[in-house]
C-alpha cells in the first residue's frame, strides 16, 4: 500500500510540476505584453486629451441642430462591448459583461449589442442575447484601422437612426495596480462632466455639419483605439495576476505532497526496519 501510495503521490507531483512551469511562463509572456502596451496606453491618453479638448469647444460654441450634439430623437441604445479573444484572465470578461447583462434582459427591444472579442461572444450566445456585429481576433497592439472599423459601424448605425445613443463598455486602466469597468456614452456627444483646459481656440465659423461629422468621426476613432488599448493592458494584467495565483497554488499544493510523500516513505522505512529486527529477535 506504502508503495503504491508513493508512486501516485510521485506522478502527481510531476504533473503539478509540468503545470507551473506552463502557468509560470505564460504569466511571463503576459507580463511583457502588458509592459510593451501600457506604453502605448500613456502615449494614446495624451493624443486622446488633445482631441478631446477641440471638440468640446466645437460642442460648446456649434450653434446649429446637429444630430451629433443634439441627437437623433431615438431613444434604443447601442452597446459595444470589449472583451478578449483568449482566455485565462480571471474574471476579466465577466465583469465587463455583467455591467450591462441585467439592463439588457430586461427589455431587450431597447439595447442592440456589437460585441469585441471571442470570449465575450460566447458569454452573450450562451445567455441567448442577439448582437447586430462581432468584431474577433483583435490584435495583441490594438491598431487604428480596427477601431475605425469597429466605430464606423457604430456611428453608421446611428446616423441611419436604427439608434439614438451609442456607449462603450470596457476596463479602464486606472494605475498599475487599480483597473475599472467603465460604460461611457459616446453619442450624441456629451462633454458636460469635463472642463475645458484648452487655451486654443477653433475656428466655429468654419465649420459646417459635413466638417463635424469629419470631426466626431477622428475623436470616436481615437476614442475606440484607446479603449482597445485600455482593454488588452487590462486584459494582459488579469492574465499576470491569474498565471501568478495559479502558480502560487500549485507551489501549494506541491509543499503538501511532498510532506506527504516524506510521511510515507518515512513510514515505509521504519515499517521495514522493524520487520528487519524482529525477524532479528525471533531467530535468536
Amino acid at each position: 500500500m506504502a508503495g503504491m501510495g508513493l508512486l501516485a503521490i510521485k506522478r502527481r507531483i510531476k504533473s503539478i510540476t509540468n503545470t507551473t512551469k506552463i502557468t509560470r511562463a505564460m504569466g511571463l509572456v503576459a507580463t511583457s505584453k502588458y509592459k510593451k502596451i501600457r506604453e502605448k496606453v500613456d502615449t494614446n491618453n495624451n493624443y486622446l486629451y488633445e482631441i478631446e479638448e477641440s471638440i468640446k469647444q466645437v460642442c460648446d460654441n456649434y450653434e446649429e441642430d446637429s444630430i451629433y450634439i443634439r441627437g437623433n430623437n431615438n431613444n434604443k441604445k447601442l452597446y459595444v462591448v470589449l472583451t478578449s479573444d483568449t482566455g485565462l484572465c480571471g474574471g476579466f470578461n465577466w465583469s465587463v459583461a455583467n455591467e450591462i447583462i441585467d439592463r439588457v434582459k430586461r427589455s431587450k427591444e431597447d439595447y442592440n449589442i456589437i460585441i469585441v472579442g471571442q470570449k465575450g461572444r460566447i458569454i452573450f450566445k450562451k445567455l441567448n442575447i442577439e448582437t447586430v456585429a462581432e468584431y474577433v481576433e483583435i490584435s495583441d497592439v490594438p491598431s487604428q484601422k480596427e477601431g475605425t472599423t469597429i466605430i464606423n459601424h457604430a456611428l453608421n448605425m446611428y446616423t441611419s437612426g436604427e439608434v439614438g445613443e451609442v456607449y462603450i463598455v470596457y476596463k479602464k486602466l486606472i494605475s498599475a495596480l487599480k483597473n475599472e469597468v467603465k460604460v461611457e456614452k459616446l453619442l450624441p456627444l456629451n462633454f458636460e462632466n469635463k472642463e475645458n483646459n484648452s487655451s486654443d481656440y477653433v475656428d466655429i465659423k468654419a465649420i459646417n455639419e459635413k466638417t463635424l461629422h469629419e470631426i466626431t468621426s477622428l475623436f470616436l476613432g481615437g476614442k475606440m483605439l484607446n479603449s482597445l488599448l485600455h482593454s488588452k493592458a487590462s486584459e494582459h494584467r488579469a492574465r499576470m495576476e491569474a498565471m501568478g495565483s495559479a502558480t502560487n497554488n500549485a507551489n501549494d499544493i506541491l509543499d503538501k505532497l511532498n510532506l506527504s510523500y516524506n510521511r510515507i516513505r518515512q513510514s515505509a522505512i521504519t515499517q521495514e526496519i522493524a520487520e528487519i529486527v524482529g525477524g532479528a529477535e525471533a531467530q535468536r
